[in-house]
């Protein structure tokens, strides 16, 4: 495997490496997501809607830091107020894109085709990761 590794061109081992930095911060966000979510929905009797709307607000603003700081910390990118302000107003524009692609999958898999619940959870796992990270990559954090 690290003969694999090393026979890859440069280029392509710095993409490879970006690519499992954005999944570890994706699921550490996610997992605190989710326990926001479960923590007022289940402990504090917070509506299950607005437990989820608090979890994905932390999910997002976590999710800018660190993706910010370790999956596209070798962008080259300007900085200060304005280039910041720009960068995080794209960031939540991507992760929108992140939560009506979910919201697509849901339609589509369950009210649509009336498949079962978890059927929408491959694409939301798999596609709309790897879209939101292209629209991160190429237009948030280049």
């Amino acid at each position: 495997m690290k003969r694999v590794w090393h026979d890859l061109p440069v280029e392509r081992r710095m993409l490879l490496a970006q690519i499992m930095r954005y999944g570890a911060v994706g699921i550490s966000v996610t997992l605190v997501q989710a326990a926001i979510y479960w923590t007022l929905a289940s402990l504090a009797g917070v509506h299950s809607q607005i437990a989820n709307v608090a979890g994905y607000v932390a999910a997002v603003t976590l999710g800018y830091i660190f993706h910010g700081r370790i999956t596209f910390a070798a962008s080259a990118r300007p900085v200060g107020g304005p280039a910041h302000a720009a960068r995080g107003a794209k960031f939540v524009l991507a992760s929108l894109v992140s939560l009506a692609l979910n919201a697509l999958w849901v339609w589509l898999c369950v009210s649509w085709m009336e498949w079962p619940t978890w059927t929408p959870i491959p694409a939301m796992i798999f596609v709309t990761p790897a879209l939101v990270f292209v629209l991160n990559k190429r237009w948030v954090f280049r």
